[in-house]
Order: C-alpha cells, then structure tokens, then sequence
C-alpha cells in the first residue's frame, strides 16, 4: 500500500471530522429541518387555497352584480312599458274596486246623462239644445269623475296601511316563515285594500305562478311606487338571492320617510291651497250673491251679446289662473 504524507493525512482527517460533525447536526436538528419545511408547505397550501376562495369570491360577486343589474335593467323596461300604457276602462274600474263590466259602466252613463239633461232643463228652464249638451257632457263626465274618485281613494289606502303589510313580511321573514307564508297572513289581516290585493297575489302563486310574477302583477294592479318598490325588491331577492328581511326592512323605512314626506308637505303647502281656494271661488261667490241681490243687474251678462262675451273671456281668464295656481300648489312627491 502507497504511504501517504503527513500532509494529505491531516486533509483526510480533516475532511472525516468535518463529515461526522456535519452528519451530528443533521441527525440532531433533522426532525425540526423537515417539521418547518412540512409547516411552510402547508401554510403555502392554505394561502393557495386562500387567494383561490377569494378570486372565486371576486367571480361570484362579480356575478352576482352583474345579475343584478341586469334584474334592474329589465323591471325598469317594464316599468317604462307600463308607465307609457294607459290603463283600459276595464282596468280603472278594477283599480277602483268596482266589478263593473263595461255593459254596467254605460248604462251609468246613459243615466247619468239623462238625469243631466232633466235636472238642466227643470231647474234653469232653458232650451232643449243646451239642455242635450249638459246631458251629454254630464254622462260623459260625471261616471268618469266618480270612477277617478274611486280609484284615487283606494291607491291612498293602500299607501298608507302598505308600511304596515311590509312591516308583517319582516318580522315573519326574521322569525323563519317563508315569503308565501308571510303573505298569506296579510291576506287574511290587513286593512283593505291590502288585503283583497294580497290575496289575488297568494291565489297567482297557488295556481303555480312564480311569486316574484305575482307581485310583479301588484304593481301593474296599483300603480304607485310603494308597489313598484316591492315588486322590485323581491324580483331581486328572488333571482339573484340576498337578505330578503334586510331589504324590506329598509323598504319600509323608505316607505315610512315617504309617507312623513308628503305629511310635511301637505302642511306647508295647506296655506297656499286655502289662499288658491278662497281666490278661485270668490268670484263664483259674489256673483251670486250680486243674483241674489241685483238680479236685474247681473241678469245683463247672460241676455246682452256684450255681456256674454264678457262672461266667456272672463270664465277663460279664470280658468288660466286656476290652472296656473294648481300648477304652483301641486307638488309631485
């Protein structure tokens, strides 16, 4: 065998302690080298699985706004649909709550404009002429006007008792009844009108209509923006899901706001429409108190040519300024 030097003997050695000692250490810090290595795979695992669950958040919510805007996109071509439609005669009477058929609808005209023509010609002694036209203008008008009054009158109760149905739905939604549920209670509780509009809604669903169609169908019966409202806000939470008592919730404090709204300004625009009144109707008044007094003197604005053209500029000018003056005390709110 080759003898080696006393130089290379020393790098061996050297070289086999450096070797041992390094085999100690490995052996002795090995579990915590491989436990730390073990550890940050897993952390790198968790915030992979982190960063994935939120790019599929992102998408989701992404979605999720993007489906809702297309829900708002279409309820607002249908509300614009039927904004620009006008209601049928049929419909009016349905929204007055009338079950009228429009056989019964002219046969209340031909009344109404018979009773016109006889009440004229009785009580003003004219000629038969005019008396046909009062007739015709009073059974044009008159079923007309009742069938407004109807209508208008039921849309405000409606208003106000729908803060409260919206109220119901809440607390029944927080306590775990379905929506369906929650709408029948209103069907058979509330205050008319809700209740009559409430029920046609449960009875749509019964017949195997999606509900947000039913309320959707609301809206088209009672045209007002508390039904659009809520028509709106459950074809949302139907489609794109969400917190259906939240949203209400906050519907019905829009709808309570709203409703303090138009109190306010009812009262402040009180004063002008009591002035508006007074002014409209003063002429009327002393007209006829001047007839009562003076027939002979005001008798010369209804037999003189002169004083019929006077008459009709002056009921002309009236009528400028009475709708001049409803313009400025109608407030749209």
């Amino acid at each position: 065998m080759p003898v080696l030097s006393p130089e290379t003997t020393q790098i061996v050695v050297a070289l086999l302690a450096a070797l041992s000692i390094g085999g100690v250490l490995v052996a002795a810090f090995y579990s915590r080298v491989s436990h730390r290595s073990e550890s940050q795979k897993r952390f790198a695992n968790i915030a992979a699985q982190d960063s994935s669950t939120s790019r599929r958040a992102a998408t989701s919510e992404t979605g999720r706004k993007q489906a809702i805007e297309s829900t708002l996109r279409e309820l607002e071509e249908k509300q614009k649909f039927r904004a620009g439609a006008k209601p049928s005669l049929v419909n009016r009477m349905r929204q007055a709550g009338l079950s009228w058929s429009k056989q019964t609808y002219y046969t209340v005209c031909l009344m109404a404009g018979a009773g016109s023509f006889v009440g004229v010609l009785g009580l003003f002694n004219v000629s038969a002429l005019p008396a046909v036209g009062f007739g015709i203008a009073g059974g044009l008008l008159l079923p007309h006007l009742y069938v407004n009054a109807r209508r208008n009158k039921r849309f405000k109760g409606f208003a106000a008792e729908f803060p409260n149905a919206v109220d119901v739905i809440v607390r029944g939604v927080k306590a775990g009844l379905p929506l369906v549920d929650c709408l029948r209670i209103i069907s058979t509780e509330a205050q008319e009108p809700v209740r009559s509009e409430f029920r046609t809604i449960v009875e749509d669903q019964t017949l195997g209509m999606p509900i947000d169609q039913a309320v959707q169908r609301l809206s088209e019966r009672v045209p007002l923006a508390e039904a659009n409202f809520f028509a709106i806000v459950v074809g949302l939470q139907s489609r794109t899901g969400g917190s259906l008592s939240e949203t209400l919730g906050n519907l019905s404090k829009v709808l309570r706001e709203r409703k303090k709204m138009q109190a306010k300004i009812k009262a402040m625009s009180s004063e002008a429409k009591a002035s508006a009144g007074i002014i409209g109707s003063l002429p009327v008044v002393v007209t006829m108190l001047v007839y009562l007094t003076s027939p002979d003197y005001i008798t010369l604005l209804f037999t003189t040519g002169t004083g019929q053209i006077t008459l009709a500029a002056s009921l002309a000018w009236m009528g400028v300024g009475i709708f001049i003056m409803r313009q400025m005390i109608n407030f749209d709110f």
